[in-house]
């Protein structure tokens, strides 16, 4: 007869996850505040105390416990968020400003991150998910994920000046690139482009206009893949349908 696994073992050198990792796929906590944890002798694995947080272990098999409480996995939760423009994308911020998790102040939820970034001056539509296989498939530059923006900029482009835009730029050794770009609206000496992406490097909106001395004003994120923002207010959070997690497995995410 098999014998039944032993809840209190530790997964084989260069197996598992290691520990601080664990606690964050478990939805405890961030990886660095699990090191913490770890470090003030609060986590125990297999009912011993455990300093290591680069200790391999099993999710499915090791019993992990913080402060005495065996830790479970927690429901997955997949979130959308309208994020204002003035906010940053992390969990603590040393400066003290505004984060995206001022936008799920009382709610119950387990610990969740951001699934990609938007930086401080963009807005718009942040997905935050305590399921990191799932963000990894979004974030995978193999997935080819289209990201569309709503970009107001200081011109308004004619069609050659849009015809430079398309053909991108090398940007501090980068070729800066987009998917598509339209022009939406022009009035004035302003005008509304729709830029869409399929990989995401740093700022690569900003600096591609900037190669071309234009300005952005506002940068707003409408969509991931098939997923639009819709009526979702400002500074807003909602759970995804069940029939938004499945536009997104019809990009590549499962």
């Amino acid at each position: 007869m098999a014998q039944p696994p032993n809840i209190n073992r530790l997964s084989a050198p260069g197996t598992g996850v290691s520990l601080n990792r664990a606690l964050s796929k478990l939805g405890l906590c961030s990886r660095k505040q699990a090191e913490l944890l770890i470090a003030e002798g609060r986590v125990r694995v297999g009912g011993k105390v455990v300093r290591d947080p680069s200790l391999r272990v099993d999710l499915n098999r090791d019993r992990i416990a913080v402060d005495g409480a065996r830790i479970a996995a927690e429901a997955k939760v997949y979130l959308m968020i309208n994020k204002p423009r003035g906010l940053v994308t992390t969990r603590d911020d040393p400066q003290g400003r505004g984060t995206v998790y001022d936008c799920l102040t009382g709610l119950d939820l387990p610990f969740v991150s951001p699934v990609g970034r938007l930086d401080k001056a963009s807005e718009g539509l942040l997905l935050m998910s305590n399921d990191t296989h799932w963000a990894n498939g979004l974030l995978d530059p193999a997935s080819h994920v289209a990201k569309t923006y709503h970009v107001q900029i200081g011109a308004a482009p004619d069609e050659a000046m849009l015809a430079r835009f398309r053909e991108g730029a090398d940007v501090d050794g980068e070729r800066l690139t987009a998917s598509s770009i339209d022009l939406l609206r022009s009035g004035g000496r302003t005008a509304w482009l729709e830029i869409v992406l399929d990989e995401g490097r740093n700022r690569q909106i900003r600096r591609l206009l900037g190669a071309f001395d234009v300005e952005v004003l506002r940068l707003i994120r409408v969509a991931i893949g098939a997923l639009h923002l819709g009526e979702l207010a400002k500074g807003q959070a909602r759970h995804l349908t069940s029939e938004e997690l499945a536009l997104l497995a019809t990009a590549g995410l499962r």
